[in-house]
């Protein structure tokens, strides 16, 4: 078949040189439309439920509201895990569906299971999804602020929220933007008791009037003068001052006013959660986009809409960004794209180095740009996106891509040469159909086999399948189209191209090639007599290799450099949001004193909108550094060092995109996670605190600290209902009458235009502070008498829980560390070892590993499994072609001798494993493999079509005549990759 694919190729050479151009052309054009990422698609199916709850403790939200809806879905079809967040009147549970599932089929799943889990949730409590978005979904942090001052943080969070998250939803795309700082605007009537209980009057009295003065209502039509007018009967507030005329009750034929009880004005809504840009307040936005989408082009497009919306703002107020991923991708995809053009240059130059002539190089060459256009073209047909992965995948072919081009052409070349100088010369275009005939099977069999390496990629699970199989898809496509670029394109423009060069004149080698035949004869010479001490010395170098295999370390990932950092600041549960942001100030003026901190920008807490349920103990900062001759690592030790001055805070130092990538892996934002499971609050709290300080003594272990899981104040107003049915009154009238006085109740919207603000009524500030007051607020009772709170209820300091996690419908607290001056791998080792030794749990009690090492060894078992698979399949394909055990075993033995250089290279430059060199390996073991076979496959041509007999002078002979294309394809897929490595 392969003949007749070579013989139609070279009959039909003009076409086949033109469909090439043509492919070339049309890959081109599908390369700039193809979508640029950071990495695969890594998004796990995961719906997102929230579920306000106001006015519930975290224990009430587990009970009444995260256990139904977890019980509800967990064990749906597809599910996977499920995850829960139970705070203060906030349930966020986390659904994570199978990888592969269909999104949207799965938010009907659970649309559908919530329509039953809402009849056992409380009344007013309504569960909703979040949006369809993306783990590495936040591609940019945008900063707002005023540095003058002019402009309040209200009114830039105004901006915010009615102009640029309006406008920037609009683009095609983004899934959500999240701001948070500012203050949400508000209008606010904020009831003095003590004026309310002089008056004789409720707070259900305020409610009422407030409320009712804001409203509009139709008087139906008017007819006159053959015209229809319409009638509307204003009552809306154009503004806040107008409240306080509002008409409360009348007292003796006399009104009383709402302003003689209250004051009326524009407020913030209850915070939550603030921001700060280099520590000075401010309002930040997170953009958030959907899967799929290009975070290149989406990010352009954002910062065209964020140019067009900055005249339209304030003078003073400025937009700018925090963060983009965007820019990690331009520097990581520019890296490889550079490694590829390097390496194409260095294998042109030895293309050249050993041919010595123009049109050779350039016609094994043309395997390069067709084969990347061809993957490309793959890539658009199954949704791949441009990313680091795909790319390295095809870094790491490029220089393989010419292999089998470097074979043919180098046959062809020989073939010519000798026919040219022959007493009878054959037409070129036969010599060129044999010569390409002649290095066809050992061009085919080692594709094949280096098909055969790459599978065990495909059978990855979870994140490490989704990161590695399209390295492997782009791998393979580059390679299988490079073979047919040998078989069709290449014998074409060798019988268009060489039949005439005056190269052909020359009986002689390059300069080069002669020096390196006559070296290789001298090795041959001294090697061949003496096999015991060539093999003696082989066996001894694979088993030192084997012996450095233990010694060396184990990751999931190399380290990267984003050019950013993620630092987390945990100050303790119960600390307020004042406090928590002159904590988050302080620590972004020790960051910004680091030579390399360029800017910082902070949340704290939780915006209004966030799918994360974080107390307002907790900071975020984003930090963007400028480059610097320090090593990373010695960056963030100084940034360990200066933080460590602030008493009382954990600190968690990461980077964007690792952190969505922990996150994803095992649910919290660091590498190791140690998950403890049990029922009882306060032990998990207790043994978690043991297995901390067993983890603390392992070295390597840095940023370690326990989830946030304690006990914070809390006031208790507990109904007593014997006092309460003596007046009449039952606990609901009086949950209900303390919310609206110390939490406010919205009872109606103020339009301004086409933006809408809530109207709340609560106490003033003075008062819901002070328990005293608290305990004074009166409370109406059917008779209509009023009594102080504090005869019906017990007003007291307690204390409980700040958020209680779940994990599978149960509870669970986690330890959680950061990993550096170790490899991962021997630090949780050390950390099971000690912990297993140290800390001894109560039956039901249970402890599990996640985090990058889980993914490490679970593909590195898999991997080792499968490859036992396809060295099987290897043999059979080869003993298939050789039908000789000896020499599939010779082929099959070179393996080992090929890894001894690499694990030399991976102990000196670290000594730490990875998946991906894993991958690296499995990429060797084909080029070894290819070598072998085309060696063998040629001392068989001599002994079976030119009757060499099978010795010493023929072993020579065949390895001469090879060394040119060995050397070539090993050189060039050597060289090619050193770009890579730098």
């Amino acid at each position: 078949m392969f003949d007749r694919i070579i013989h139609f190729a070279l009959r039909n050479r003009l076409f086949v040189v033109a469909a090439a151009l043509l492919l070339l052309i049309y890959g081109a054009g599908v390369i700039l439309k193809l979508p640029v990422d950071v990495f695969p698609d890594l998004n796990r199916p995961t719906v997102t439920i929230l579920t306000e709850a106001p006015g519930l403790a975290p224990e009430e939200v587990e009970t009444l509201v995260s256990l139904p809806i977890e019980t509800t879905l967990n064990g749906a079809p597809g599910v996977e895990r499920v995850r829960s967040t139970s705070g203060i009147g906030l349930s966020v549970v986390y659904v994570e569906f199978a990888w592969g599932t269909d999104i949207y089929r799965d938010r009907q799943l659970v649309s559908e299971k919530l329509q039953l889990a809402t009849e056992r949730l409380p009344k007013d409590v309504l569960p909703v999804m979040g949006p369809v978005s993306s783990i590495m979904g936040e591609i940019m942090l945008l900063g707002m602020e005023s540095p003058t001052g002019e402009t309040s943080p209200m009114e830039i969070r105004t901006l915010a929220d009615w102009v640029v998250r309006q406008r920037l939803l609009t683009i095609p795309g983004v899934s959500q933007v999240v701001p948070i700082g500012g203050g949400v605007k508000q209008y606010q009537v904020l009831v003095s008791p003590r004026r309310l209980a002089a008056l004789g009057l409720s707070l259900k009295d305020v409610e009422r009037a407030v409320g009712e003065s804001n409203e509009n209502s139709t008087g139906g039509y008017l007819e006159a003068q053959s015209q229809e007018y319409l009638i509307r009967n204003l009552g809306r507030l154009r503004s806040a001052n107008q409240l306080l005329s509002t008409v409360v009750a009348t007292h003796n034929g006399v009104p009383v006013l709402l302003k003689q009880m209250s004051s009326a004005g524009i407020g913030t809504r209850v915070k939550r959660g603030d921001g700060s840009v280099d520590g000075k307040p401010a309002v930040i936005l997170s953009i958030q986009k959907q899967p799929g989408a290009s975070t290149i082009d989406l990010t352009r497009r954002i910062e065209a809409a964020l140019r067009e919306l900055q005249p339209s703002l304030p003078k003073d107020v400025r937009m700018r960004p925090l963060f983009k991923q965007a820019s990690f991708i331009e520097a990581a995809i520019g890296n490889v794209e550079e490694a590829l053009r390097d390496g194409a240059i260095l294998v042109l130059i030895v293309l050249f180095l050993f041919l010595l002539n123009f049109r050779t190089t350039a016609i094994t060459l043309t395997a390069i740009p067709l084969s990347f256009v061809t993957a490309a073209v793959v890539f658009n047909l199954f949704h791949i996106s441009i990313n680091t992965m795909t790319l390295g995948g095809l870094a790491i072919a490029i220089g393989e891509l010419v292999d089998d081009a470097i074979v043919n052409v180098e046959n062809v070349f020989r073939r010519l040469r000798e026919n040219r100088h022959a007493p009878e010369p054959r037409p070129a275009l036969e010599v060129v159909y044999r010569a390409s005939s002649e290095v066809r099977n050992s061009i085919v069999y080692a594709t094949i086999l280096v098909v055969l390496v790459f599978i065990p990629l495909f059978a990855l699970s979870g994140i490490e399948g989704r990161l590695f199989a399209p390295l492997g898809v782009a791998y393979i496509v580059s390679i299988l189209a490079s073979f047919v670029v040998s078989l069709t394109v290449s014998p074409a423009l060798c019988l268009y191209l060489l039949p005439r060069a005056k190269i052909m004149a020359q009986e002689k080698d390059s300069f080069v090639v002669r020096h390196l035949k006559h070296w290789d004869r001298k090795l041959l010479n001294f090697t061949l007599p003496h096999p015991k001490i060539v093999i003696g010395g082989a066996v001894a170098l694979v088993l030192g290799a084997a012996v450095l295999v233990p010694l060396m370390g184990r990751e999931f990932l190399p380290p990267f450099n984003e050019g950013t950092a993620t630092i987390n600041l945990l100050a303790a549960p119960g600390t307020s949001l004042s406090e928590s942001n002159r904590l988050g100030t302080i620590g972004e003026q020790l960051l910004l004193s680091v030579p390399e901190v360029i800017s910082t920008g902070r949340r704290t807490g939780r915006a209004e909108l966030d799918e994360h349920a974080e107390g307002v103990h907790y900071s975020e900062i984003d930090v963007d550094f400028r480059h610097s001759r320090r090593s990373r690592e010695e960056i963030l030790g100084d940034i360990r060092t200066r933080l460590g001055q602030i008493p009382g805070v954990f600190i968690n130092i990461g980077q964007p995109i690792s952190h969505r990538l922990d996150h994803l892996l095992s649910g919290v934002r660091a590498q190791i996670a140690v998950k403890l499971f049990g029922n009882d609050l306060d032990l998990l709290r207790a043994k978690a605190a043991e297995i901390q300080s067993a983890m603390a003594a392992v070295p390597g272990v840095v940023d370690l600290q326990t989830e946030k899981q304690v006990l914070v104040p809390q006031i208790r107003i507990d109904g007593d209902r014997a006092a309460l049915a003596r007046y009449g009154l039952n606990v609901g009238d009086l949950t209900k009458t303390l919310e609206t006085a110390l939490n406010g109740r919205v009872v109606s919207q103020v339009l301004e235009g086409q933006r809408t603000f809530d109207l709340l009524v609560r106490f003033d500030e003075a008062s819901r502070n002070n328990l005293e007051v608290i305990r004074g607020t009166l409370i109406d009772t059917p008779s209509g008498a009023r009594v102080p709170l504090s005869l019906v209820a017990a007003v007291e300091e307690s204390r409980g829980p700040n958020v209680i996690q779940h994990e599978n419908v149960q509870r669970r607290i986690v330890v959680l560390a950061n990993v550096s001056g170790r490899d991962l791998g021997r630090v949780v080792e050390d950390i099971r070892r000690r912990v297993d030794v140290r800390v001894k749990l109560p039956t039901g009690y249970f402890i599990t590993y996640g985090g990058q090492f889980e993914s490490q060894q679970s593909a590195t078992r898999l991997i080792g499994i499968l490859s036992l698979f396809s060295l099987a399949a290897m043999f059979l394909v080869l003993y298939a072609h050789f039908r000789s055990v000896p020499i599939v075993l010779q082929i099959l033995l070179n393996i080992p001798l090929a890894l001894i250089g690499s694990v030399v290279a991976i102990f000196l430059t670290g000594g730490t494993f990875s998946v991906a060199s894993l991958v690296g390996f499995i990429t060797l073991t084909g080029i070894a493999s290819r070598n072998t076979i085309m060696m063998i496959s040629h001392y068989l041509h001599l002994m079976k079509e030119e009757g060499e007999a099978f010795d010493i002078h023929m072993v020579v002979r065949g390895s001469l005549e090879r060394l040119v294309p060995v050397l070539m394809t090993a050189l060039t897929a050597g060289l090619a990759l050193i770009p890579l490595v730098l």
